[in-house]
């Protein structure tokens, strides 16, 4: 690694001076976490996935914030949020303890080579999330792990479109459609168990997705509808047809297509908004195609 390159990591990150305690396996370790300020992170565009984007400066290059959030144990592999990471309980930490080599032999799969004690890539921050995604199930569901599960599914595709981006040949566009794939899973799994009175968000926590705005509830609501609307099924046209009438119906109930909404953040009305109209496109093909 160059100096020079080290020098912008030192500038980008920094390695907290006091260790943390990993509570499966009670390693002590030194996280990494992001600067903030200093003209590092430029905002860019909005997408309809809610992912902010970030213009690289000319100071610091490019930063991706997604890298870092997640904690991960360097030695057991352990993963969870700052908020979660010392709270699992003593069952929790048993069933976690008790699957430690899977969780190494799993990401293995994808990136063979990973190292928590350094400075983290793209590969860190996509594994980062996948460890989380496995860790989350051992938590009670006041925790919210479903969400939260979808959060970083959402977050370890967008950061495998990234990779996709600087190594076309590797096929991590396909590993992100599958991630995409578990993110409508469970942010669909989240409002079933939500309205089942199972696993509560509504006021509760940071629901994302990204890192720099918490749209709540009505984040969840809205990306529900849209992955269903990107990466849903399109095998059986019937079905096609009832699931999009039905987000259709949602998008106009929850955000009020057509109605004021000012209790409703601005940046999703107008994605809904498009999205509810592409959904109708979609449904009259269907219905002409059924005819």
């Amino acid at each position: 690694m160059s100096t020079q390159h080290e020098e912008k990591i030192k500038k980008i990150t920094f390695f907290a001076n006091s260790p943390t305690l990993c509570p499966i396996c009670a390693e002590k370790f030194f996280r990494e976490e992001l600067h903030s300020g200093g003209g590092r992170l430029i905002a860019g565009k909005l997408t309809d996935e809610l992912r902010r984007l970030y213009e690289p400066s000319v100071k610091f290059g490019e930063i991706n914030p997604l890298i870092y959030p997640v904690i991960v144990c360097p030695a057991c592999y352990y993963a969870a949020f700052p908020e979660d990471f010392g709270k699992i309980e003593r069952d929790g930490i048993a069933a976690l303890e008790g699957r430690t080599a899977d969780r190494r032999k799993s990401i293995a799969l994808l990136f063979p080579h990973l190292d928590f004690k350094q400075p983290r890539g793209l590969k860190e921050g996509i594994a980062s999330c996948y460890l989380g995604m496995a860790c989350y199930d051992f938590f009670k569901t006041y925790f919210m792990p479903t969400v939260k599960r979808g959060i970083l599914s959402l977050r370890a595709a967008w950061m495998l479109e990234d990779l996709h981006r600087k190594a076309p040949d590797e096929n991590y566009d396909y590993a992100a459609r599958v991630f995409y794939r578990k993110a409508l899973f469970y942010y669909r799994m989240a409002i079933e168990r939500d309205q089942k009175g199972e696993e509560a968000m509504a006021g509760k926590g940071n629901l994302g997705p990204d890192t720099d705005k918490n749209y709540g509830y009505d984040g969840v609501l809205y990306l529900s509808g849209y992955l269903e609307y990107k990466y849903g099924s399109k095998k059986d046209p019937a079905l096609r047809q009832k699931t999009l009438e039905y987000v259709k119906r949602l998008f106009a109930k929850i955000f009020g297509i057509g109605k004021s909404s000012k209790n409703k953040p601005s940046p999703i009305l107008e994605k809904a908004k498009d999205i509810y109209s592409s959904i109708g496109d979609e449904i009259k093909q269907l219905s002409g195609a059924g005819e």
